[in-house]
């Protein structure tokens, strides 16, 4: 059975009683009780866990060691996959049938593609007289947000472990059972004391102590951007390296020519996703002026299918916000927009139970591309559309965001489309629906972040390169 009360950290190899005092509450979100408990670290305690990582800290660890390591962690961690899933639903609301594939599949898929990754990677190379050195960076600090808490433990931690560096892994307060699910697999795989630590606590101590700490080499940081020019701001006072994965408000372009029906519908199911709590969610879905009308009908035909309600039920598709502050920032979004002139075509700001965190799928039409909804990320299940006319304006709208993490291209031909995408000032595209790939890069441009996720480039972000120039041979 999954384990909801948690009253240690994980330090050195041990589960310890935290300095700190007291207890954060893990709350139901669509039930609004309390099921479970993580301690409430301190500075302290950060302490502790940076001194443990330092001296577990092998700067010539074996590529042999990295590859047992990583294994062991993803087969005990495979092992506990329906359990997390469990946990994922009952902390954070996702839908069992996201929670059984999502939340826990698509993690495992890239564990595997590091695993695979580091296989094959080459850790010296040749470039004239140097001999090039990729080492492990050294001591991380991987802070996660609470939508995906399994995928966002296993995109920092895994590639860390297979380039040989240790961890001080801080989770998020709303979402944190899962991730002491993942840390306890950890020590079924019997990776070395220090290899792993865990600390849960506010942001503001625990999360800024790890970002300003002289002894942590590399912060690794996943939420919002706001969050996350502040952990840049303290790594910069030790000239530490920084990866920021940050919010997204990603444009789906449906271009003339391209299926409507099917864009549509992979469209409005990329943004309700998790309930809409998905940085790479294509929030704004822009449509030829003259499709404008058929696309609003089809949108609202597939809106209705989007069913809301318990977590637990297999039949429902949209959960609960994850927290009451998520539920309320979402409402407010709503509502402004309302305000804003938007045209409300489906869902609203009202609550659909008078328990829990519940809102329906909302739909805006003819949103400003300059308003706040336009430009804003609300990581709830918020649609806005928006017409445009002509390819240029059409890039003018995707590119007019401080955001540039993902979206989406569909045109009537892959050609057509990729041409688009080539314009677009954004991390990752799908060219017609191009599938999901776990070892592509994934990062954002402008506010959206610093560094890259998955596969090889991911692994690159915890290597150090050196150079060695040698006596060229007579």
């Amino acid at each position: 059975m999954p384990n909801f009360e948690h009253d240690t950290l994980f330090i050195d190899g041990q589960w310890v009683t935290p300095s700190g005092s007291g207890v954060i509450d893990v709350v139901d979100p669509a039930t609004e009780a309390v099921i479970g408990h993580v301690p409430n670290g301190d500075v302290a305690d950060v302490d502790t866990a940076v001194a443990s990582a330092r001296r577990a800290f092998d700067p010539l660890i074996t590529v042999a060691e990295r590859k047992d390591r990583l294994h062991r962690v993803i087969d005990a961690m495979e092992k506990r996959l329906p359990d997390i899933a469990d946990l994922i639903t009952a902390e954070m609301g996702a839908p069992v049938r996201i929670a059984q594939t999502v939340q826990t599949q698509v993690p495992l898929a890239v564990a595997r593609g590091f695993a695979k990754v580091l296989d094959t990677f080459e850790f010296e190379e040749r470039i004239g007289n140097s001999l090039i050195l990729r080492e492990p960076y050294g001591v991380v600090g991987a802070i996660t947000p609470w939508n995906y808490p399994l995928y966002q433990v296993v995109a920092k931690v895994l590639p860390a472990i297979a380039a040989g560096c240790t961890v001080v892994l801080k989770p998020s307060n709303e979402a944190p059972l899962s991730v002491f699910a993942f840390v306890e697999a950890c020590e079924e795989a019997g990776l070395p004391p220090g290899t792993i630590n865990v600390v849960s606590g506010p942001g503001r101590v625990i999360g800024e102590r790890l970002a300003s700490h002289s002894d942590v080499d590399f912060v690794s940081f996943t939420g919002s951007t706001g969050v996350g020019a502040r952990v840049g701001e303290l790594a910069g006072q030790s000239i530490k390296k920084v990866a920021l994965e940050l919010g997204g408000k990603s444009a789906n372009v449906i271009l003339e020519g391209a299926d409507l029906a099917t864009a549509v519908k992979v469209g409005v199911g990329n943004a309700f996703l998790n309930g809409g709590q998905t940085c790479m969610a294509w929030t704004r879905m822009l449509v030829p002026q003259k499709l404008y009308g058929e696309a609003l009908d089809l949108i609202e035909g597939a809106v209705a299918r989007y069913t809301v309600g318990d977590p637990r039920d297999p039949a429902t598709r949209i959960g609960p916000s994850a927290s009451r502050s998520q539920f309320d920032t979402v409402r407010g979004f709503i509502e402004r927009a309302q305000r804003d002139g938007a045209r409300l075509l489906a869902g609203g700001a009202e609550p659909i139970r008078d328990v829990g965190f519940f809102l329906a799928p909302t739909v805006f039409a003819d949103v400003d591309p300059d308003s706040e909804l336009g430009q804003e990320e609300v990581f709830g299940p918020v649609l806005a559309v928006i017409p445009y006319s002509g390819s240029e304006d059409a890039l003018r709208i995707a590119n007019g965001t401080s955001y540039g993490l993902s979206g989406a291209v569909w045109g009537a031909t892959d050609d057509d489309a990729i041409a688009f995408a080539r314009g677009v000032q954004t991390g990752q595209l799908d060219i017609n629906g191009g599938a999901y790939n776990p070892a592509a890069p994934f990062g954002g441009y402008k506010k959206s972040g610093i560094g890259r996720e998955l596969g090889r480039f991911g692994f690159e972000e915890y290597l150090q390169t050196k150079s060695l120039q040698l006596k060229e041979r007579s």
